[in-house]
Parts: C-alpha cells; structure tokens; sequence
C-alpha cells in the first residue's frame, strides 16, 4: 500500500530533479540559437513564417505584425525558425511555392537572397550559441572570479607517464598545448581532457624553460554523482594548503581574453573528442543523448544555479559545434550547399541536394536513436555515464 502512494511522489521527484532543469537549459539554448537565425533573416528582408521552440502540435502561441507566428509546440525537445517558401521545417525549398509567389512576396523568400545572404543567416544559429557561451563565462569570470592554486608540481608517482616525460618536483607549469596554466587546477583540466592523447608541457626548472611530451594513461574514475568518467592521468599530485588557495579577480579587458581562450580549449577538445571515435579511441559509452543530458542537468542543478548557469554555457557551445557538422539537415550541410554554390556560381541539382538530404537525415536519426539507446542501456544497468 505504502508502495502505492510513494510511486507519485518519486515520479515528482524525478520529474523537478531531472526533466525541468533539463528542458529549462535547452529552452534557453534553442530560444538563442534560433534567434540568431531569426535575427539575421529580419535584417536581410526575409519574411519568417514561423519560430518555434519544440516539434509538433501547438500549446500555445500567437502572430506578430510581420506574419511570424511564434509557438510554443508539444515536444520541447529542439525548435525551428521556418521561413515563407520552406517546405519543413529543415528549411527545404518548396519549388511550386516559390515559383508561384507573389512578386511583391518573391523578393523576401530565403531562396531568392544571395548566396552570402543565406549563408549568413544559416551561421547565425551557431553564432549565437557561442557569444551566449561568451557571455555566461565572461560574467562569471568578471562577477565571481576564479579560485586558483599555484601551478607547482608537488609529487611525481614512481614509473608515471610524467616520470617517464621528464617531470620533477618543484616543476612550475606555465602551458599545456598552448594553453596557459594560471593554476594547477587548469594542468590538471587540461591533463583530464586528453587520455592517450600526447600533451606538449612547458615548465620552468631552475630559471630556465624546458618543453616535455607526456602522454596521459586512459583512466575510469567516479565522479561525485556516481557517473564514471574517463579521463586522463599523468601521475602528478600536489598538497594544497587553505594558503595556496586564492580567488582572482581579472579586470574586464583581460577577463575578454581568458574567456576566449576558454571557449577555443572547449573546442578544440570537443574536436579531439568527436575525432578519438575516428581512430578507435572513442569511449562510446561517453555520447549522450537527452537522458543524459537530463540526468547531467539535474545532477547540476543540486549544486546551485551557478553550476546549472556554466552547464548552460557548455551546452551551449557544444550545441552550436554540433550544428556545424557538414551533414545535410544540420546548419553545418546547408553552409557546405551554398560554399559550393559561392565557388561554383550555382547551386548544386535539386536531385543532389535532396539526396543530401536523405542521408543526412539518416545520419542525424541513427545518431539520436544511438545516444538514445545509449543512455537508456546504461541507465538500466545502473551506470550511466
């Protein structure tokens, strides 16, 4: 009896732990996303007949006076901008509709702009996605500074991979593949995200610079939500005393430059990371789909609005990468369509865009149906990860 009045309330739970934070980031992520296409499609003319946050059937939503309908649909999983003469909102041209337009209405359709013009609002989605990132980190940084411990090695584990580089006790850090080390924290960061993958570490010894090749042992750890991670490991340590610890505060102009560094290291890592699956490295149990997603949003959602703020702002930018992969149905095909029609002086056959277009939906489909299974096998064997 007890088990039938708990099940409500542990679905409660679960709905206000996981599912709300989770769609509250993507709503955001989505709205900014395509608003950036929204925007840009306004200042170049083009007539926008709907902008939708989620899929399906309409809950609520109303028309503006440029004829823009804006909803809020069914399925919040994602949304669309539709310009007038698309035939889905994938934005495939509707050949009979433009043909037979109004020749007022023909010279705002997104088909009949040029090419640059359609290029520009077809980046402005990811665009988008990236200066929000920028924002939240950079406010972040400006508004609560960054907790920081000196970049000096303390201990080097006998028959380590940093052994074996060449690091010592005492070793200063100054970079990591380019990336400067203000603390060991960012060498530790920077080690994490590349297991079996060769580092470049430039450190000072004695007043003088010397360059080391390290390369990190693949390692499963727990975090503290449970979840397994892999990541990577040197075999260096250092003891942190409540002294070391200190809180840095950048000023506005320098807080500009380690925000963008930290959104290049994002992506150059998201890159190396989606790349380990072309070589074999990848750990398929790490692709994520929305129930991990979910699980990863409400895990930080317990942390505080903070941490629930810069998952937001990684989201963000990872959405925006993922948008630009060349296959057709995602940003990144149609900016490889119209980079081919700027070479070419014309766009490519209908035939072969459609074609493209097919693939890529397939493409698109097997991934979301991979991560989905994905999730939901490990969610069931209790280690999700």
């Amino acid at each position: 009896m007890f088990e039938i009045f708990a099940w409500p309330f542990a679905n409660l739970y679960w709905l206000l732990t996981y599912v709300v934070p989770f769609l509250a980031v993507l709503t955001v992520i989505v709205f900014v996303h395509e608003m950036g296409h929204y925007l840009v499609a306004r200042w170049n003319g083009i007539a926008i007949q709907t902008f939708s946050i989620g899929f399906g059937r309409e809950v609520f939503g109303w028309k503006d006076k440029a004829g823009t309908r804006w909803r809020l649909s069914a399925v919040p999983l994602g949304g669309y901008v539709r310009f007038v003469g698309d035939m889905d909102a994938a934005s495939t041209p509707d050949n009979e509709a433009i043909a037979n337009a109004d020749p007022e209405l023909a010279p705002r359709l997104f088909a009949n702009k040029n090419v640059w013009q359609r290029i520009a609002v077809v980046a402005a989605g990811p665009a988008a996605n990236v200066i929000l990132t920028f924002v939240i980190l950079y406010a972040l940084l400006l508004g609560y500074g960054r907790y920081t411990i000196p970049p000096v090695v303390g201990e080097v584990i006998a028959g380590s991979p940093a052994q074996a580089a060449g690091i010592a006790p005492g070793d200063v850090i100054v970079s990591v593949d380019g990336y400067v080390v203000r603390g060991f924290e960012d060498f530790q960061r920077m080690v994490a995200t590349s297991p079996e993958r060769d580092v470049t570490v430039v450190l000072e010894r004695g007043g003088a610079t010397e360059t080391l090749v390290v390369l990190p042992e693949a390692t499963e750890v727990e975090d503290r939500f449970g979840n397994m991670q892999r990541i990577g490991r040197i075999g260096v340590s250092r003891d942190v005393e409540q002294t070391d610890v200190t809180l840095y505060r950048p000023g506005p102009i320098e807080a500009i430059g380690m925000t963008t560094e930290e959104i290049r290291f994002i992506v150059q890592r998201t890159g190396a990371f989606l790349g380990d699956f072309f070589v074999g490295r990848g750990d398929v149990e790490q692709l994520g789909g929305p129930i991990k997603v979910a699980k990863v949003s409400g895990e930080v959602a317990t942390l505080g609005i903070i941490a629930l703020i810069n998952l937001t702002a990684l989201l963000s930018l990872n959405i925006g990468i993922f948008n630009l992969l060349p296959v057709p149905m995602l940003d990144g095909g149609h900016l490889m369509y119209y980079l081919v029609e700027a070479v070419r002086g014309r766009p490519l056959s209908m035939k072969v865009q459609e074609i493209g277009f097919r693939i890529g939906f397939a493409l698109v489909l097997s991934l979301m149906v991979f991560t989905l299974f994905n999730d939901t096998l490990f969610a069931h064997l209790g280690i999700l990860r």
